[in-house]
C-alpha cells in the first residue's frame, strides 16, 4: 500500500470519528429566557392557592413547594423523591419567560436547568421495592363509564385533535379542595366524597396517592378517561385530608395527627371496588429520585 493510500485511510479514519463525535454531542440545554424565583408569601393561613399557568411565552408557578418543582422537572410523582423533609414545605413563586411561544412542551428541562442553577441541586436515580397500593381491574369488571366528549373541547387550528391546555390550579378552603388539569379534566376532595371527571386510572392512582399512606401503582392498562364519585366515611376523609397537608409539607399539631388512628380506610377501598377497580397491598419496584445536595436559598434572579 502506497504512502497516499495510508495518508487517505487516515484521513477518512479521522473524519468518520469527527462525525461521530458530532452525533454523540449532547443535545443543547434547554433554559428559559429569563426567570425570577421569590419565596412565596406565608399569609394565605386558611385558603391556599397556587398553580402553573401558561399565557403565550409567559409562565407562573405559585406556591409550589420545592419538592412539587422537582416533581414536574424530572417528571418523577412525590412518593418518588428522596429529600431533605425542608424541601416539602419551602415555597417558591416563579415567573419565567419561554424562549419561544411554542417551547411549552420544554417546560420541564428548563425547570431542571432553573434548579440546578439556582439551587445547585445534584441528583441520582435508583430503584427501591417500596410498599404500594396497586390498582388492578376487579373480577366482576369495570363498572364506570367512560367520560363523554366534550363538544366545547379546544382543536388545533386545522380543526384536528383537542388542544391540551397547559393550566393547572389549586384551590381549598376549610378541608376540601378542586384540582383543575385543563380541557374539562379535574378532581374535587370535599365533603366526604372524592370526585373526579375525565380523569384517566393513572392520573387517578396518582391523585389518590396524594391522599393514602403509601404510592398508588396503576396496572389496568385503561386507556380512557372516566367520570366517577368515591363516597367516604367522615374519619376516612378527615385522615386522607391530613396525610395530603403533611404530602404538601404543612407541619400539623399532634391533636390534629392523632385523628388519623380513628380512620381505617375501608370507606375508600370499597368505594374503588364499587368502580369495578381494586386496590391491593404489595411491595413494588419504584424508581426514586434522591437529591444529593440543595441550597435553600436560590441565587440571585
Amino acid at each position: 500500500m502506497t504512502i497516499q493510500a495510508h495518508g487517505r485511510r487516515l484521513l477518512g479514519a479521522l473524519a468518520a470519528a469527527a462525525l461521530l463525535g458530532q452525533a454523540q454531542a449532547p443535545p443543547p440545554r434547554q433554559e428559559f429566557e429569563v426567570a425570577s424565583i421569590k419565596p412565596s408569601p406565608s399569609d394565605l393561613a386558611n385558603q391556599v392557592r397556587g398553580g402553573l399557568h401558561i399565557d403565550g411565552a409567559q409562565v407562573s408557578c405559585l406556591r409550589f413547594s420545592l419538592n412539587d418543582y422537582i416533581g414536574m422537572a424530572y417528571k418523577v410523582k412525590s412518593y418518588q423523591i428522596s429529600s431533605p423533609d425542608w424541601m416539602a414545605s419551602a415555597r417558591f413563586d416563579i415567573t419565567a419567560k419561554l424562549p419561544a411561544a411554542d417551547a411549552a412542551r420544554d417546560i420541564p428541562k428548563m425547570f431542571q436547568a432553573l434548579l440546578e442553577d439556582r439551587f445547585q441541586m445534584k441528583t441520582h436515580r435508583e430503584s427501591k421495592d417500596l410498599p404500594a397500593y396497586v390498582l388492578v381491574l376487579g373480577k366482576g369488571g369495570l363498572k364506570i363509564q367512560e367520560s363523554p366528549p366534550d363538544a366545547a373541547a379546544n382543536t388545533d387550528h386545522d380543526g384536528g385533535t383537542p388542544r391540551r391546555e397547559v393550566n393547572i390550579s389549586v384551590s381549598g378552603q376549610q378541608g376540601g379542595a378542586t384540582v383543575n388539569f385543563g380541557n374539562g379534566s379535574y378532581f374535587t376532595f370535599a365533603n366526604s366524597r372524592f370526585e373526579g371527571r375525565k380523569l384517566s386510572a393513572a392520573l387517578m392512582a396518582d391523585v389518590l396517592a396524594r391522599f393514602t399512606d403509601r404510592p398508588i401503582v396503576d396496572m389496568t392498562n385503561l386507556m380512557d378517561v372516566y367520570d366517577f364519585v368515591l363516597d367516604l366515611a367522615p374519619e376516612d376523609f378527615r385522615a386522607m385530608g391530613i396525610r395530603a397537608a403533611i404530602a404538601s409539607g404543612v407541619a400539623l399539631p399532634p391533636q390534629i395527627l392523632l385523628q388519623m388512628e380513628s380512620a381505617s380506610g375501608d370507606s375508600l377501598f370499597n368505594a374503588v371496588e364499587k368502580l369495578g377497580l381494586k386496590l391491593e397491598s404489595r411491595k413494588a419496584p419504584i424508581e426514586v429520585l434522591v437529591i444529593d445536595h440543595a441550597e435553600k436559598t436560590p441565587t440571585d434572579n
